[in-house]
């Protein structure tokens, strides 16, 4: 008897190991597995970091050109925020979101920048077709005289 013990011992502790190591790595396999897709969840690119500081650098030109003029205001104010919710997402790991929000804040900086350029052109051109119209004034004014 005392020879089969240690016989069935040397059995069950084989299978018992090669469970317990199957299990590991198992175990270990997961672990690495989710820590990967963690890791890939909570990481930023640096292309996507760029990204979103050349935002920020264009958000603050556009403030400056805009200056305190009230033309684009609403949109410069949509592309700060869209700014904070890209940064935001950076911090989270959210890529995705950051790069959408980053493409949103410039492009709503860019219309800013097309509202206050427009309203300025615009307000050349009133003031153009005003010396016009002082002009033909003047014109029509004198011209009688002349006669």
């Amino acid at each position: 008897m005392n020879q089969s013990t240690p016989v069935r011992r040397q059995q069950t502790l084989p299978q018992a190991s090669a469970n317990h190591s199957s299990k590991n790595v198992v175990a270990v396999a997961l672990g690495i597995g989710l820590f990967g897709t963690l890791s890939a969840c909570s990481q930023v690119s640096t292309a996507t970091k760029e990204r979103v500081t050349e935002t920020e650098s264009w958000v603050q030109q556009t403030q400056q050109t805009l200056g305190n003029s009230e033309h684009g205001a609403v949109e410069l104010q949509q592309a700060k925020e869209k700014l904070g919710s890209a940064k935001s997402a950076v911090e989270k790991g959210q890529e995705q979101q950051a790069l959408r929000s980053a493409t949103q804040a410039h492009l709503y900086a860019d219309l800013a920048v097309a509202k206050s350029q427009s309203a300025n052109a615009r307000k050349t051109a009133n003031d153009v077709l005003a010396g016009i119209d002082v002009l033909r004034q003047e014109t029509e004014r004198t011209t009688p005289t002349q006669r």
